[in-house]
């Protein structure tokens, strides 16, 4: 008996070509160079394909980025070895690394730019990256709330803000050194405002 060919697997297969070329040609020649006809060629699949999937060039390239951190079933964790201070420098540490490395750099600000601009698109940024990976970020601060090593009456959502705020900021307006000193000294502070009184 003759096999059929699946076409879920090919579809799966064509959506992996569609976001394996995004992010490819964003690296190589930049957001604003790229077009869905060039990602539609390096995929080897027709525009109509992409447009049935995806509304705009922002979008397609959202989900490019997106499916590099999707996370297993589980869920994503930050560290918790019972040192509050320790699991955090370390996780800004990797934070700062990330935001200076150029190959994530240009895509991601481009991203940024997109999410600027588009409301849609910023609104499935907040539900489908930030919200769990800050989902995260709060379940290891409750740990420390536990711990006593945080104020147990902390905002949480305020606290992120300002741990992550002037590291965002630094890196938009290129302002200073995305360095491990620079990570460490946003904890230093950090904890210095939420320890408990």
């Amino acid at each position: 008996m003759p096999k059929h060919p699946d076409p879920s697997r090919r579809s799966e297969r064509s959506r992996q070509a569609i976001l394996g070329a995004a992010r490819e040609l964003v690296s190589e020649v930049g957001y604003a160079k790229v077009s869905i006809e060039a990602i539609a060629a390096r995929a080897g699949v027709g525009k109509q394909t992409i447009y049935r999937w995806w509304r705009s060039k922002g979008a397609v390239v959202f989900d490019a980025f997106l499916a590099l951190s999707e996370v297993e079933e589980g869920g994503m964790a930050l560290p918790d070895t019972g040192d509050i201070e320790a699991d955090l420098k370390l996780v800004m540490r990797a934070t700062v690394a990330e935001f200076a490395d150029p190959a994530f750099e240009g895509p991601i600000r481009a991203l940024n730019t997109e999410i600027i601009n588009d409301p849609d698109l910023a609104a499935q940024y907040r539900e489908r990256l930030a919200a769990p990976v800050d989902e995260a970020k709060k379940a290891r601060l409750r740990s420390a709330q536990r711990a006593g090593q945080i104020a147990a009456d902390a905002d949480l959502d305020l606290a992120l803000e300002l741990l992550y705020a002037p590291l965002f900021q630094r890196w938009l307006h290129r302002s200073g050194p995305l360095t491990p000193e620079y990570a460490d000294a946003l904890v230093d502070l950090f904890l210095r405002a939420l320890r408990p009184i």
